[in-house]
Parts: structure tokens; sequence; C-alpha cells
């Protein structure tokens, strides 16, 4: 399939300026300047106003199936009305407005109008309110935020969250279905605001340090973080992707997107790139797991992307539908340039899946393409502008980030300087102090190294969390990050995800997550609903686990990389415990700490456990 050409894509050159350091190790940076960029996201939403304002901006599922539209004239004056609200009601940047709904028009005014005129905005993971069961992580982020005005899309939905929440002083603005007991603003009352000069008074105040909006990170232990997201770090990345990117400007963004905005990769690459080059978003109401994904798909079916942004699990989970559909496949791929995974790394085989659904679809090979960065660099900090043949690749600095690389065992820390970069964290001076280095680059926990070491403009490669690894008994390092991509692609389809584990044992083993599309597939006259532990109980699934992981072995067989033994688990990982995040990345630590019991059983004689020849 690598013989198929690839689709034309205007990219800048793949450069890089390299600086090494006294102590070992380098500095790289993009030769490219950045370029000069507007204060704040405010600026492109009046930009496009002007010049387009008939253009489709945002679209969601309405109530009766169809599309509900908002073009940018209309989202100018939508966000001007909000912004008099909240002014109106004395909201101000010590007080946020916090949003605890999914992704939405009415969610986008609100951001869009806080932001517009200086007030923060927070938005947190629903899964905080709807799956969790002590609402802790809730608790907590209402209390460090201490906002005047919490938002929900539908009121009854949410009561149980904010039942728990002390509301105290907060106003509640919902967008339909007040909950019982709790007074409530409906949503359209703060949009039917008359603007006044005040609206612009308080946008010419808004400036590049203005604090945009409060992401709050999972974190492997403890509470949440809150990370602070300043309008230079938001419109500095959008100018650097720009630059990086130049086929954006003459071809403007029309995605389909689940991703939420209470991440940075939704929030702030995906939503603030469609407004920086006036394109389209299509809010998708689905997500990556069963019962979800078939939303995704019936958007999909109706609108054709130009880029494509998910997470590995969502390709995952999607490439069954498009193998079995052809017209499915050519609605996605019609005017598709570009395909983009972030996260994780993409498994070798869902990569060459999407190649070959790709060249079946219109004769070429859409570009695949990753970046790097986290929610304290808004989010990119390198990103790929250049022709890769497999994932792994992170890409190069982009324009105005400095990208740190110091020895740290016998891995390449990386380290973050730039204007994309938070100042810190909300309220939480000590946790600032500690992110940074000497300096003034932020510490991310991360490991790269050069995929040329003889030639830096090939990129750079992800090499794990250097939290994440650990020794075996014998003193040997277990690189977990890559060995786990490695061991997924091995095992597909029959593992969804794992931790891995062998801390101070003699061997490294695995507690893996089912799939449960995979084990079904492999288990020929199984019912549909199959419970998931029968499924994995039988030989069809434990064989192909057996059989992957083995020849993985053989081509790699040092203990490092030699996975020994596979303990399957159908219990799902835990929102709750921090097992897993609403986009569906695993916490390794949290898993392991939270299974434990099912660690010494991995390493025991359990006949559940899966020997790896």
């Amino acid at each position: 399939m690598s013989g198929a050409p690839l689709v034309d894509l205007d990219f800048a050159p793949a450069a890089v300026e390299t600086t090494p350091l006294p102590g070992g190790g380098m500095v790289l940076g993009s030769p490219m300047p950045l370029e000069a960029y507007p204060s704040s996201l405010g600026v492109h939403l009046r930009q496009w106003a002007a010049d387009a304002p008939e253009r489709l901006f945002l679209a969601e599922r309405a109530a009766d199936g169809g599309w509900r539209e908002l073009t940018y004239g209309e989202a100018r004056k939508a966000v001007a009305s909000v912004a008099q609200g909240l002014l109106d009601r004395g909201i101000d940047a010590e007080h946020p407005v916090m949003v605890l709904s999914d992704n939405g028009i009415d969610h986008a005014i609100l951001a869009l109008a806080a932001m517009d005129v200086g007030i923060p905005v927070a938005p947190v993971s629903p899964a905080y309110s709807l799956m969790s069961q002590d609402h802790a992580r809730l608790k907590h982020i209402f209390a460090k935020v201490a906002p005047r005005l919490v938002y929900v899309a539908n009121g009854a939905l949410f009561a149980k969250a904010l039942a728990a929440l002390d509301l105290g002083e907060a106003e509640l603005v919902v967008g339909a279905a007040p909950p019982e007991g709790v007074p409530a603003t409906l949503f359209s009352e703060l949009a039917a605001t008359t603007p006044t000069p005040a609206v612009e008074q308080a946008h010419a105040r808004v400036g590049p340090d203005t604090v945009a909006k409060i992401l709050f990170t999972s974190g492997s232990t403890g509470m949440p973080k809150g990370v602070i997201n300043t309008q230079r770090m938001m419109c500095s990345n959008q100018q650097a992707i720009a630059q990086v990117w130049p086929f954006l400007a003459s071809t403007p963004p029309v995605i389909v997107d689940w991703l939420p905005w209470n991440h940075t990769f939704g929030g702030n690459h995906n939503f603030n790139m469609v407004l920086r080059n006036g394109g389209t978003l299509y809010i998708d109401a689905g997500k990556p797991a069963p019962g979800l994904v078939e939303k995704t798909i019936a958007n999909l079916r109706e609108v054709s992307p130009t880029l494509y942004f998910n997470v590995p699990r969502g390709f995952d989970v999607m490439l069954p539908y498009l193998e079995a559909d052809p017209a499915l496949r050519d609605a996605f791929f019609a005017r598709l340039d570009l395909i983009f995974y972030a996260g994780a790394a993409l498994p070798q085989p869902l990569w060459e899946r999407l190649e070959t659904l790709s060249v079946a679809a219109k004769g070429k090979r859409v570009r695949m393409v990753s970046a790097w960065g986290a929610t304290e660099t808004s989010p990119m900090v390198t990103t790929v502008h250049f022709a890769i043949d497999r994932a792994g690749i992170i890409g190069l600095p982009a324009p105005g980030s400095e990208l740190k690389l110091i020895p740290n065992g016998d891995k390449l820390e990386m380290r973050v300087r730039g204007p994309n970069v938070t100042p810190g964290y909300w309220k939480d001076p000590e946790l600032t102090t500690a992110a940074f280095d000497a300096d003034g680059f932020y510490r991310i926990g991360d490991a790269g190294k050069l995929a040329d070491p003889d030639d830096p403009s090939k990129g750079v490669v992800f090499d794990g969390r250097t939290a994440e690894d650990f020794k075996l008994m014998s003193g040997t390092w277990v690189h977990v990050g890559m060995l786990r991509i490695d061991a997924l692609a091995a095992a597909t389809p029959a593992i969804q995800d794992a931790a891995v584990t062998g801390h101070e044992r003699e061997e490294v083993g695995l507690l893996a997550f089912a799939n449960p599309a995979g084990c079904l597939a492999l288990c020929p006259g199984a019912a549909a609903d199959t419970p998931l532990a029968e499924l994995i109980a039988r030989d069809e699934v434990r064989a192909r686990v057996r059989e992957g992981l083995a020849a993985h072995n053989a081509a790699s067989p040092g203990s490092s990389r030699r996975i020994a033994r596979v303990l399957l688990m159908a219990t799902p990982p835990s929102i709750d415990a921090n097992e897993i995040t609403d986009k569906g990345y695993i916490n390794q630590r949290a898993v392991i700490e939270r299974r434990a019991d099912l660690v010494e059983k991995l390493y025991g004689d359990d006949p559940e456990v899966i020997r790896i020849d």
C-alpha cells in the first residue's frame, strides 16, 4: 500500500535548528520565526463575521434529527448578547464561568462570550457529573474555580451532580429542563440581552496575557489541576499551526468532531483552528464507545470532512464501519486531505487499515500526521508537516516553541518554552513553581528522541512518559510507552488497551482491557450479546493473544521487551478511580494501583493467566 501516491498538501518545509547543551542533550527550535498574532480569539470572530457573515461556523444535531446551524454573523451577535448578560451580572476574572455539559452551540457561545470580555471559562468533563458516583472531582473543581455562573444544557440530566454542589451565590443557567428545587435561568434569557457599548469596551481591555480558560487535567494521581490558558497561548499556537500548515489558508477546514472542549485537543487545537481559519465545525455527539459511535457514523454519512481528528481508540471503533460499508467509506474520504491522531501513538495495524481504505476510496493515501503537547502548552509544541510512513513520530517544534532534550537516565526528557506555555496553575503557586526548571522550561514529563540522529529534520519520536517507566528485578529498564503500543498491535483485535506490569519483578506482564467487538469477531457463532467475561475465556480469544504476543516476543527477545503473561479483564477502566479519561486515555499508574490484586493474580499460577512463549 505504501506504493500508492500521497494526497498533495501544502506543508511548510521540514527544518529544525539544533543547539547542543553543555551537559548533554540539545535544544530544538524552528528556523521559521513566529509571525504576529491577534491579541485575543475575539479578533478572529469579528474578522469572519465581517468577511464571511453567511458562512457556516457551527452545526449540531437538532431534536428533529436535522442540523441546527449558526453562521459567523449569527455567532457574532449571539456572543455580544451573552457577553452583555455576563457583564450585567458583575461576573469577573476571579469568578469564572463553569460549564459542565458536553460540546454544543450554546456552550460555544457562552465560552466565546466570557472570553471576549475577559472572563475565564472553566469547561469541566461531563463524566465528573454523569459517570461519577461520588462527584469528588466535581466538588474539588467547583471549590477551586468559585464560579459565579454554572451552565448545563439539560438541568434534569445534571440534577444529581448539581445536588452534590453547594451552589451558594452561583447562578445556574440551563439550556432546558431546569432541575426541581434549584433556581435556574434559561440560556435563552441570557442570550436575549441587548448589547451595549460596554461589550466592546471590555473586549478592548482583553490582551494576550488575559486568562481565557482554566482547563483541568486528569493527572496521574490526586485531584485535577487547573491549568491557566491565556489568550496569548491559544492565539500564538494557532498562528504556529497556520505557518506549518499553509493549506488552511486556501481551504477553510470542515471538520466533524466529538473531542471534548474540556480537553485541550478538542477545545484549543480543533475548535480554535476552525475559528482562526474561518472553517466549519459539525459538533459530533458521538463517542468512541458502543452505542455512541453510531452517532459519529451517521454524521459522517452526511458530512464529508476535509480534516479528521481522533484518538487511537476512536479510530479503532470506527474502522469496522468504514470497512463494512463502501458508501460510508467513500463519503468519509470524499474530500479528506488529512487524518490527525494524538493523545497516544496509533498502533501500526490501525494506520495500515486506514491507508487501505483511503486508497480504495480515492486511489491515494490520505496524509496521516500527529503532534505533541499538553494542556499546559495549549496544546501544540511539535507537529508533523512532512510525510511519515508510520506512527510514533511527533514532528518538529513549531514556530515559537523551544524543545529542550536533556538526559534523564537512559532517555532524553523533553521540556518546553514558548508563548504557548502556561504561566501556571489556577490558585496554586507551589505547583506552578515546581513545574518549571531554572531556565523557564516547562517540565512536561515525557521523553523523546530523534528519529534520525544524523538528520534532526526527520523529526522527534515520542519515547514514553518518564514517570511510567520502571525496572525489572534484574535492573533492566522497561519503557512502557512504546511497549504498550507494540503489544496492542501484536494482539489486535483482542486487546483494546493495557497497563504494563513488572516493577521489581522478573517478567513483564499486561493487565489487558479486552476489546468487546474484537473478541466477538474472533468467536464465530457467538451471539452478539455474549458477555465479555465469557468471550475472554474462549479458546479463540486466548489463542489470538498468545500467538500475537509470541510473535512479538520472537522479534523482541530482550527481557525489557518480552511480554511473559497476560490477564484479560472484562471490567472496563473506572473514571472515578482515575483509570481513564473521557477521551479514552489509560492512566497506567492508577490501573496498577487500583487493581493490585489482579497484578498479584497475574504473577501467580491462576489458570486465567495467559502465558506467552
